[in-house]
């Protein structure tokens, strides 16, 4: 079965469990689906409102994307922990010859790969939808702006821990370029990411503060 349809209660007990896996890759991706919902959930309660017809176009829009986000973030949530999975079965390899070493060695290099391409897929997955955050945050239902902030800080945590799935899996790719492929477009997907979270931020402040002003 997959992790996405586990219950809430059996995905906790599932994640805290011995096992290691799913762990802070599938947490990612989930971490991301939820901010997705959020965007998903602005861009309703704006469109059915008359009063802000002038961003129902644009909040559309975000409806849609963030629904099509969602959909890859799920199913990176059961990705993330197939491809973790496949490191520790070429780690449980035999070692005892030479030939037993290399074969072992190429296996979890290549798993490694994967398990590094994984979350940066996540990670790039996420700062696609912070542009669609600052959307419902700048846009949306005024009365949705914390909704749009909750989701901004959702995959602000997701990309955060995205990038450190990556760079802990860097070690074992084999190949130097790749390595330092994966390690440059990780910090600069991430980057874009607090921007753009930076930018959600300042507004949901500001909105929060004009509220406060006229209680």
């Amino acid at each position: 079965m997959k992790l996405t349809e586990l219950t809430l209660e059996k995905f906790l007990c599932e994640l805290g469990s011995a096992s290691p896996t799913p762990g802070g890759g599938s947490v990612a991706a989930l971490a991301g689906a939820l901010a997705a919902a959020l965007c998903r959930m602005v861009s309703v309660l704006t469109v059915e409102k008359e009063s802000l017809k002038d961003s129902w176009r644009e909040m559309e829009k975000v409806g849609q994307e963030s629904a099509r986000l969602e959909g890859r973030l799920r199913e990176l949530v059961d990705q993330d922990t197939q491809a973790f999975r496949k490191v520790m079965d070429a780690r449980k390899l035999p070692k005892a010859t030479e030939p037993e070493r290399q074969v072992r060695s190429r296996a979890i290099q290549e798993a490694a790969l994967a398990s590094a391409s994984v979350p940066l897929e996540t990670l790039e997955t996420l700062r696609e939808l912070s542009i669609l955050a600052l959307s419902a945050a700048d846009k949306g239902n005024p009365a949705c702006v914390t909704d749009a902030g909750s989701a901004s800080q959702m995959i602000k945590a997701g990309a955060i821990s995205a990038a450190y799935n990556v760079r802990v899996n860097l070690p074992s790719v084999g190949s130097s370029v790749a390595r330092e492929e994966l390690r440059a477009r990780t910090a600069k997907v991430l980057q874009e990411v607090m921007d753009e979270s930076q930018r959600t931020e300042n507004i949901v402040d500001a909105r929060l503060q004009l509220l406060h002003a006229g209680a």
